[in-house]
C-alpha cells in the first residue's frame, strides 16, 4: 500500500489506471477506521484497485461542532488500511485541497432538512463540495458508502446523479456489534450504563420494522412505539425518530415503496444514529 499526501499526485495514478482500463474502487473516510469502514474497503475489492481517503474536512463541521476535537489516529488509520487491503490512501493536507479561498460554491437543497441534516445546517454542502473535489481527483468507477449514515446515502446519490458523475454507488449494509448496536467510533464515548442502554436504539428499530412487515401503514403509529420503546429502555434523550420515504427522504402520509426508519439518541457525550431501510411490501 502506498500512502499519498498530494491532490495532484493522486490524480495522475488515477488517471494512468484508467488508461489500463483497470476499474477504482474509491472510499472516502474521515478516519478514525473501525470495522464498518473495514467492510466497505472489502467491499470495495471487487475493483482492481481499491484507492481509500482520510481527510477530516473542515467544510462539514458547524460552528457549534469543534473540528479540533474530532478523532485522530493516522498511524493506526494506516495499519488498519493496509491490513484491509487498501492500494493507494489518500491523506491530504487541508492546505492542499483547499489552497485558496473558494471561488465556486456548492449547496444542496434537497434531502438534507430532515434527520440529522435538519440540526446540522450546512454541514451536506461542505460533505458534497469535498466529494465533488475527491470524484474528479480518484475517478472512481465505484464508491462505497454505509447504509448506517443513510441520509448521506440519499446525499451522495443525488449528487452523482445531478451532476452526472460516471460513479456506482454501492451502498454496504451496517455493521453491528454482537448485540446489535451499529459500528461507531462514538460508541467509546459511552459509559458502561450507557453502552447497555444503546443496544435499545436497534430493539426499537426491529420493533417498528415487525409493524410494518405485519402490514402497519400509518408512520406516526411506528413512530410512537419505537419512541415507546427508547424511552422506557435508554437514559439517552431523543434527538428524532421519523419515517420517510427513501430516498427522497420525504415525509409520508402513507407506508408503501421504499421507506427509512431513523433514530437519533444524544448521550451524555455521544449522539447515536441508527435507521433500517424497510421495503413496505416485503
Amino acid at each position: 500500500m502506498k500512502v499519498i499526501r498530494k491532490a495532484k499526485e493522486i490524480q495522475d495514478i488515477a488517471t494512468q489506471f484508467k488508461k489500463q482500463n483497470k476499474s477504482i474502487g474509491f472510499v472516502p473516510t474521515m478516519g478514525y477506521l473501525h470495522e464498518g469502514h473495514i467492510s466497505l474497503i472489502k467491499a470495495a475489492r471487487e475493483n482492481d484497485i481499491v484507492i481509500a481517503s482520510i481527510f477530516v474536512n473542515p467544510l462539514q463541521f458547524g460552528p457549534n461542532e469543534d473540528y479540533e476535537a474530532y478523532p485522530r489516529d493516522e498511524e493506526r488509520d494506516i495499519a488498519k488500511a493496509k491490513e484491509a487491503g487498501v492500494d493507494y490512501l489518500f491523506v491530504p493536507e487541508v492546505t492542499d485541497m483547499y489552497p485558496n479561498e473558494p471561488m465556486v460554491s456548492m449547496k444542496i437543497t434537497d434531502r438534507v432538512d430532515v434527520l440529522c441534516g435538519r440540526s446540522r445546517p450546512g454541514h451536506f454542502d461542505g460533505v458534497i463540495t469535498v466529494l465533488t473535489k475527491l470524484f474528479h481527483l480518484v475517478q472512481p468507477d465505484r464508491t462505497y458508502f454505509g447504509k448506517k449514515d443513510a441520509q448521506q446515502v440519499a446525499v451522495v446519490d443525488a449528487l452523482i446523479t445531478e451532476l452526472n458523475f460516471p460513479v456506482e454507488l454501492v451502498s454496504v449494509p451496517t455493521v453491528r456489534e454482537e448485540d446489535g448496536l451499529a459500528k461507531s467510533s462514538r460508541n467509546v464515548r459511552l459509559t458502561k450504563e450507557e453502552r447497555a442502554n444503546a443496544v435499545h436504539l436497534y430493539q426499537a428499530l426491529r420493533e417498528g420494522n415487525k409493524l410494518v412487515v405485519n402490514g402497519e401503514k400509518d408512520p406516526s403509529v411506528v413512530i410512537s412505539k419505537v419512541k415507546h420503546h427508547i424511552e422506557h429502555h435508554s437514559s439517552g434523550e431523543i434527538d428524532y425518530v421519523e419515517v420517510l420515504s427513501y430516498p427522497a427522504l420525504k415525509y409520508i402520509q402513507t407506508i408503501k415503496g421504499r421507506v427509512i426508519l431513523a433514530v437519533a439518541v444524544q448521550f451524555k457525550n455521544a449522539r447515536l444514529i441508527d435507521n433500517l431501510i424497510i421495503e413496505a411490501e416485503g
